[in-house]
């Protein structure tokens, strides 16, 4: 079988470094699908101010975080990837849209195995559709497929946010912390400025434009990040059989107030004085632990939290390499090849 698997996670500095944090920072926030203003004016912001002032901070941020093997980012992708190809004989690689490996060290590594391989499956580790997430790591892919002829075909697996094996995963992972005594559970995912959903309506006139736009039938549903979270959530809590007094749905990670609302951080800050001391919270979006969840949620939501009045916060691990996940991965891959 002329086959392989490339597994793309958004990915991580080399080393906590301030150095190699500015080094990808600049990568990261120069991407036009991240911050979409003109090229002179986004690395007046990047170069000039963001970085600057955030690559010492962030480089902190990480150390909190960091490993003996490295970035957790990237040793769950590895342990991902081995787990995958522990059940297929297809070989399996992983890619990072920012940062190493890249896609052609992936696309090389297959070739090299094999030279005959005539496709290669592109597995996103985003499940919902975001322009800073998803999109801007299949055109980059895309890109390094085109720019040096590789001649297998590139398949790629689209979004799987309401994938039953995908929410199957989820809600088994989930399963051994509900029987705990909490007030509410907290889906925060990773926020997104609002013109990127409007960017990304693909009919123009639907998304926050219209009365309750996410549950309201669409095209533009395909490539809506806040209608994908909306449908994973609902997806998960009637699984579980939540009601939905006892769950919430925010987004953290914000730049701005022009972002996708509720702020998980305001949410965090607000509850304990609403009579919600006992929470568990979670990030979907993620399906590999990593800065945003490690330190952004388990370390400052939980002190946002308890500094405001909050008694217990317990925070649920991304799926990672929960058996369910892996099993998910590659069935979700073998019906994309052709």
């Amino acid at each position: 079988m002329n086959k392989g698997i490339v597994l793309m996670n958004l990915g991580s500095p080399d080393s906590t470094t301030v150095k190699d944090v500015r080094k990808y920072l600049n990568e990261f926030l120069m991407d036009e699908r991240v911050i979409d203003v003109p090229f002179i004016l986004r690395s007046l912001l990047v170069r000039g101010i963001i970085v600057p002032f955030r690559a010492p901070k962030s480089a902190h941020a990480y150390q909190t975080i960091w490993t003996d093997e490295g970035s957790p980012l990237m040793v769950l992708t590895k342990q991902l990837q081995i787990a995958v190809q522990q059940k297929t004989d297809i070989p399996v690689e992983i890619a990072m849209r920012y940062g190493n490996p890249s896609p052609k060290v992936a696309f090389d590594n297959l070739v090299k195995q094999n030279p005959a391989v005539d496709e290669v499956v592109l597995f996103p580790l985003y499940p919902h559709y975001a322009m800073s997430s998803y999109e801007t790591a299949v055109e980059y892919a895309k890109e390094i497929h085109k720019q040096n002829n590789y001649s297998f075909k590139l398949t790629i697996v689209e979004p799987y946010y309401n994938n039953n094996d995908y929410i199957n995963a989820l809600v088994e992972s989930i399963k051994p912390y509900i029987n705990k005594n909490y007030d509410k559970i907290v889906f925060s995912y990773h926020g997104i400025p609002e013109r990127h959903v409007r960017k990304s309506d693909t009919t123009k006139n639907h998304c926050l434009l219209v009365n309750d736009c996410c549950n309201v039938n669409s095209a533009a549903h395909k490539t809506c990040y806040r209608h994908q979270v909306f449908e994973t959530t609902k997806l998960v809590t009637q699984a579980l059989g939540i009601n939905t007094d006892k769950w919430e749905l925010t987004f953290q990670s914000r730049l701005d107030n022009k972002w996708l609302k509720p702020f998980t951080d305001i949410r965090l800050e607000e509850m304990p004085k609403q009579g919600i001391k006992k929470i568990l919270i979670l990030c979907p979006a993620f399906v590999s632990d990593c800065l945003e969840t490690l330190e952004e949620i388990a370390i400052r939501g939980k002190e946002v939290f308890t500094e405001a009045g909050g008694e217990e916060y317990e925070m649920i691990p991304c799926l990672n390499v929960n058996e369910l996940w892996v099993n998910t991965v590659l069935k979700l891959c073998n019906n994309h090849v052709h």
